[in-house]
């Protein structure tokens, strides 16, 4: 491999990376929500209602970080906060019938997204894509531990 060519497809990764965040982040804000509180919508959807502290370690943040994102989408109607049924000292949060709406037509933009920006390669070109990521992700990880 050159250094010219590396270089090229790196420049076209990082264009990539730009465009599928600006896309990601507008059809978030279009629903008042930034990337940390969907983030605590699509672990609820997926994992059902969990304390703050399991919702934190689900993201990778602070307790007291966690405790302002679910204040939030509390007030936005996203999320609700309930009594653990097993530990008095507990609280649960889980999805509001909005949070699972919204999740629910994220899930589905999503779904759409995929097959519109992946029409039109063959199922070798697809395979091929998902094998160079891969690489990619495994180089960087490798690069960071």
């Amino acid at each position: 491999m050159d250094e010219a060519g590396a270089e090229h497809a790196l420049e076209k990764l990082f264009a990539l990376a730009v465009v599928t965040h600006q896309f990601m982040e507008a059809g978030l804000a279009a629903r008042g929500l930034s990337r940390a509180r969907a983030s605590v919508l699509w672990n609820l959807h997926h994992g059902g209602p969990m304390t703050q502290r399991a919702l934190a370690a689900a993201i990778g943040v602070t307790p007291r970080n966690v405790t302002g994102l679910v204040d939030a989408l509390e007030t936005d109607g996203f999320v609700a906060r309930a009594p653990h049924p097993a530990d008095r000292r507990a609280t649960l949060v889980d999805l509001t019938d909005r949070g699972r709406d919204t999740v629910g037509s994220l899930s589905v933009e999503y779904d759409e997204g995929a097959v519109r920006l992946f029409d039109g390669l063959s199922e070798t070109q697809l395979a091929g894509f998902v094998a160079t990521v891969d690489h990619l992700l495994e180089r960087v990880a490798q690069e960071t531990c």
